[in-house]
């Protein structure tokens, strides 16, 4: 039996950022390291895991692949192209292609827009479609997530937790982008949440290609989530395996530490099935 070989979508090579902090009440600068020759490659249709504990740099990383930020140094390639030198409005129009989601949808969310203006405000950003197309949209992306269009004049507020999630993970589709990086997009969920939200993740990716990224300390839904797991140790990816294999035989001493804290959980899945 042949298997099709994976195409890279996503590639970061020699990637760092640092941060200048000026400090009060005096003339000197502090330059803080968030992360530092960072090379990884995101597959289509793959879901790719970047583990560790607060303060690993895995935000700072997950801004910069989403071209939020600048890195300091090295390269980044979207479908074979590099995008570190293109022009403003080359990168509005890249922006399309990958989207963020973040783990607080309650301050990610205009508390002030209906459910149905949140979903669509990208297409109205990138001025896709007249209002009446952008609000059909949003109803129909609505009732991708789960949601009822009925609630599309509801405000965030009158949502439960994890459909607020799933009104950011709408509005992320609304641009039909190719990557999605969940920056701790589940933590703030309880475990049922959590699984309805990984269903809904798992059935977007088998229908579209979709290609994740997610930012997680949780190891136990790493496994449940992820097809392979990079581990960030102090700015730095020390570890970087698939699921099964980095749960079977991790070679890093922070990656057994990692494993060795984490609370046995019944139902814990090592690794997704084909």
């Amino acid at each position: 039996m042949t298997t099709t070989p994976l195409t890279p979508l996503l590639q970061v090579q020699n990637l760092g950022k640092e941060y200048v902090q000026t400090q009060p009440f005096v003339r000197t600068q502090l330059t803080v390291q968030a992360f530092e020759s960072v090379n990884l490659t995101f597959y289509r249709g793959v879901t790719l895991a970047i583990v560790g504990e607060s303060g690993a740099g895995k935000s700072s990383l997950a801004r910069c692949l989403a071209l939020l930020e600048n890195p300091s140094r090295g390269d980044i390639w979207f479908e074979g192209e590099s995008v570190r030198n293109l022009a403003k409005n080359e990168l509005f129009v890249l922006h399309r292609q990958i989207q963020l989601i973040f783990q607080d949808p309650t301050s990610a969310l205009n508390p002030r827009f209906s459910a149905a203006e949140i979903i669509a405000e990208p297409l109205l950003i990138q001025r896709i479609g007249t209002k009446a197309h952008q609000r059909e949209r949003a109803l129909e992306l609505m009732q991708l997530v789960g949601l009822s269009p009925d609630a599309g004049s509801k405000l965030p507020l009158e949502f439960s937790g994890g459909q607020r999630q799933r009104m950011a993970i709408a509005r992320a589709l609304a641009l039909e982008p190719k990557l999605l990086i969940l920056d701790e997009a589940l933590s703030n969920l309880d475990r049922a949440n959590q699984e309805n939200i990984l269903q809904l993740l798992d059935e977007l990716q088998a229908a579209h290609s979709l290609t994740y990224v997610h930012i997680s300390h949780d190891l136990p839904l790493v496994s449940r989530f992820a097809d392979e797991v990079a581990v960030m140790h102090s700015g730095r990816i020390v570890e970087h395996k698939s699921v099964a294999e980095l749960f079977a035989h991790p070679d890093h001493a922070y990656t057994r530490q990692l494993l060795h804290a984490m609370q046995p959980r019944e139902g814990v899945w090592l690794g997704r099935s084909a």
